[in-house]
C-alpha cells in the first residue's frame, strides 16, 4: 500500500440492505482528507484545457476527458484512447503536483488515468465499459471533486450521487449511465486500475450510506404508454432526436431491464415505418452494452 493518508470514517448510517448486485457495482471505499480534495480540484479547476469530446454514441455532448497517465508517447493529455499496459504520466500531470502525489500514494497498479467533465443538462447514455478488456481484472476508482444533488450514476436500479470526499469504486463492465441536470459542471478524478494485493487491501470494506443512493421506481403499463406516445408526437412534428432522448433519459427515472431505453427506440422508428432507423438503433444496443 502507498502513503496515501485517508481521512476518519464519517459518521453516517449505513444504507439498510443496498443488496449485492448494487454494492457490487458501486461503493465508497475510505472518506479523503479534507485538504488533499482541495488542493486537488484547484488542480483540476485551473487545468489549460477542458480536454476532448470522446465517445460520441454514448453521450448527449457535454462529456469531456483529460488523461493525466496514459500511452502516448509525447505525454499528450489530449489522447483519450483508454487501452491496456503501463501509462505515464502526461504533461497536465506534471501541473497537478497534489494530485501526482495523491495517485503515487496509492500504491496501485495504474491501466489509465483522468479527468472527466460532464457539463450541465448532459448525458452518458446507459452502456458498459471494457468488453474489449478481458485477460486482467480491473477496477475504475472516481474522487468527485467538483458535484451538484443532480449529478448521478444510473446502475442496477439505482440512481446513486457519489459525493466528493470520498474513494469510490465503480465496476463498469456492468450496465450504467450517469447525467448531470442542473450543474455545474461534474468533474471527476478518475483511474482504471489492475486488480492486485494493493487494490483489495484498499477495497476490502466497500459501503453506502443512506444518502447515496436511491431505488428507482418500475415503470408501470401506464407510464410506458405515456412515455412512448410523447416520443411518438415528438417524431411526428420533425423533433426526432428529442423523441429518441426522451426514451434514453426513462433509463434515469425507472428501474428497466437492461437495453430497455434503446428496445423502446427501436419500437418507436418501427412504428413510424423508419426500418433502417430501428435496425440501427438495435445495433446500437449491442454495442454499448456489449459484454
Amino acid at each position: 500500500m502507498g502513503t496515501t493518508t485517508f481521512a476518519a470514517p464519517t459518521v453516517t448510517e449505513e444504507m439498510n440492505s443496498p443488496g449485492p448486485e448494487l454494492l457490487g457495482q458501486v461503493a465508497r471505499l475510505n472518506d479523503l482528507d479534507e485538504t488533499l480534495v482541495e488542493q486537488m480540484r484547484a488542480e483540476a479547476l485551473a487545468a489549460p484545457t477542458r480536454g476532448k469530446a470522446a465517445y460520441g454514441e454514448y453521450q448527449s455532448g457535454g462529456w469531456w476527458t483529460a488523461s493525466l497517465m496514459n500511452h502516448s508517447p509525447d505525454g499528450d493529455p489530449h489522447d483519450v484512447v483508454i487501452g491496456d499496459g503501463q501509462p505515464r504520466p502526461t504533461t497536465l500531470l506534471d501541473r497537478m503536483p497534489a494530485t501526482a502525489r495523491f495517485l503515487a500514494g496509492l500504491g496501485l497498479d495504474f491501466m489509465y488515468v483522468r479527468l472527466a467533465r460532464l457539463e450541465p443538462h448532459s448525458y452518458l447514455w446507459e452502456h458498459r465499459d471494457y468488453a474489449e478488456l478481458t485477460e486482467r481484472g480491473r477496477h475504475r476508482l472516481h474522487v468527485p471533486l467538483v458535484t451538484n444533488p443532480s449529478a448521478v450514476l444510473v446502475t442496477a436500479g439505482a440512481r446513486v450521487h457519489m459525493a466528493a470526499g470520498a474513494l469510490w469504486r465503480l465496476t463498469p463492465s456492468q450496465a450504467h449511465g450517469v447525467r448531470n441536470v442542473t450543474g455545474p459542471d461534474r468533474l471527476h478524478l478518475i483511474a482504471d486500475v489492475y486488480t492486485d494485493d494493493a487494490y483489495r487491501e484498499l477495497a476490502h470494506q466497500p459501503h453506502l450510506y443512506t444518502q447515496d443512493a436511491v431505488r428507482l421506481p418500475t415503470m408501470t403499463a401506464v407510464d410506458r404508454s405515456r412515455l412512448m406516445k410523447r416520443a411518438s408526437e415528438l417524431a411526428g412534428l420533425g423533433f426526432v432526436t428529442s423523441a429518441e432522448q426522451v426514451l434514453l433519459r426513462a433509463y434515469y427515472t425507472y428501474a428497466l431491464p437492461e437495453g430497455t431505453a434503446y428496445d423502446l427506440i427501436a419500437e418507436l422508428h418501427a412504428d413510424r415505418g423508419a426500418d433502417a432507423e430501428a435496425a440501427r438503433w438495435e445495433r446500437a444496443k449491442n454495442h454499448l452494452l456489449a459484454h
